[in-house]
């Protein structure tokens, strides 16, 4: 990608124009990184570089933005539904340069996108609109890779710092995410947030609320899979950000738990603790099932006189992580998986005493690689014992998967060829079969007929 981008900045030297290489790829390459991807800022206008490279997509011309594909860069989806910026990270994960045409930047009525923007030949004045010094760098990759630095920014690096670019009332007025990415750049990286941009977080806080849902998870979700969780979410609390975006999960401080069980301390510091063994690329799914797995708890604490308890605490869970699944706009398909992962992460202290056919069925459960995951994580943020997860684990070696999924001995058509009429009993008399196939007391169709024949003697509906 880096030899795409400089080659896109040397032609357009070549036709007469500015390029460098800017934002996030110019820091991670002064800090030995390797960048996810790379931009090129330019003072030749949209039209200039479309006309350039005629493959481009217009993603934010309006802006000042085009996309430069490359190599097998792929075709842009033409779904109308998809907003521009998820057009451009679509384009740009295909294999796509954004380049920007330098400019200066308007108000922000919306708190995302400037009602006007003038373009200028200024690569000075270009930066000054960016979020932070960090970001707020240019590199000349034909010039012994020079880099122009008008804000600060190396000083910063050094200083392990992060700080807007001016005034921080006025970077988080023009896009309030840029609160939750100075979270998470500070937790990525391991940075302090400088005192006047993180007294401006605290102050703006509930302003994210005018950013949409699915901006706010998806920088959460960066966040969590990151490889830095356990921080990031420990700067959205002083910050006072997780009030505002995760309101479910801040009740979880202070709420004790069993310390025969949980020794570690309450809600919120076991959650940590899970956040803090999450690996960078992790999928989101499990980051957030690890994040909300006992979400149910402070709802349904309780001093029992026996000890503490959370009685119903995972259905109630399950309820929550959907619902904080809907309002952040989650898919169907993560929605299902990450409260599959709430459901589930209690039953493993059953797995020993679990009917083989049971067993078979929790271990077919869809990602379950994430469910033991969730587990082991789960066992070593709290007491520390992988007893049931070294035993589910020899289970899934041992077991050969034509046992744990085994082909269905009858299916509704031969019920119907033996004279039952269709129903919903059909249900209960396959689910009876396949007990005891996965049980391995019916091995074959004849047996399975025979089975269904002496337990299910007459259909009442025939």
């Amino acid at each position: 990608m880096k030899a795409a981008a400089v080659e896109i900045v040397r032609v357009l030297r070549e036709r007469g124009h500015q390029g460098y290489l800017v934002g996030g790829c110019v820091r991670d390459l002064l800090l030995g990184r390797e960048p996810a991807d790379y931009d090129v800022s330019t003072d030749a206008t949209p039209e200039q570089v479309m006309r350039i490279f005629p493959q481009t997509y217009e993603v934010g011309a309006q802006f000042g933005v085009v996309l430069v594909p490359v190599g097998s860069a792929l075709p842009l989806s033409e779904d109308e539904a998809l907003s521009s910026l998820e057009k451009r990270d679509a384009a740009k994960h295909a294999g796509a340069i954004e380049v920007a045409t330098f400019r200066s930047d308007g108000a922000y009525t919306d708190g995302r996108h400037p009602d006007a923007v003038q373009y200028t030949r200024d690569p000075k004045e270009d930066v000054q609109r960016r979020d932070f010094t960090i970001n707020g760098l240019m590199l000349d990759p034909l010039d012994g890779e020079r880099v122009l630095d008008y804000v600060g920014g190396q000083q910063d690096l050094r200083a392990r710092l992060v700080r807007t670019i001016g005034s921080p009332q006025r970077r988080f007025g023009e896009d309030k995410l840029r609160m939750l990415r100075a979270v998470r750049f500070a937790a990525r990286f391991d940075y302090r947030i400088d005192d006047d941009t993180f007294k401006a977080i605290r102050a703006l806080a509930p302003k994210i609320a005018q950013v949409s849902r699915e901006r706010v998870r998806d920088e959460l979700t960066k966040m969590l899979t990151e490889g830095h969780a356990s921080s990031a979410f420990e700067l959205l609390d002083a910050s006072g950000l997780l009030h505002e975006v995760l309101p479910e999960v801040e009740k979880m401080k202070g709420v004790e738990q069993p310390p025969q069980y949980h020794p570690e301390g309450d809600v919120w510091i076991h959650t940590l603790l899970l956040l803090r063994m999450l690996q960078a690329g992790c999928s989101r799914t499990l980051a957030w099932g690890a994040l909300l797995h006992d979400v149910g708890k402070p709802p349904t604490f309780r001093v029992a006189p026996d000890r503490i308890r959370f009685d119903g605490h995972v259905e109630v869970g399950t309820r929550m992580a959907e619902e904080i699944c809907s309002r952040l706009r989650f898919s169907n398909d993560d929605t299902e998986q990450i409260a599959a992962l709430v459901a589930n992460h209690l039953k493993f202290a059953d797995v020993k005493k679990m009917k083989e056919s049971t067993l078979k069925r929790f271990l077919r459960l869809p990602k379950f690689d994430e469910h033991m995951e969730l587990h082991r994580i789960d066992c070593l943020g709290s007491h520390g014992m992988l007893d049931l997860y070294e035993f589910t684990a020899e289970k899934l070696r041992t077991l050969p998967a034509e046992e744990i999924r085994p082909a269905p001995l009858l299916t509704g058509n031969d019920l119907i060829a033996a004279g039952y009429r269709p129903g919903p009993r059909f249900k209960e008399m396959l689910a009876a079969v396949e007990d005891g196939q996965l049980e391995g007391t019916l091995r074959d169709k004849e047996s399975a007929m025979e089975f269904v024949r002496r337990e299910f003697p007459s259909d009442p509906e025939s």
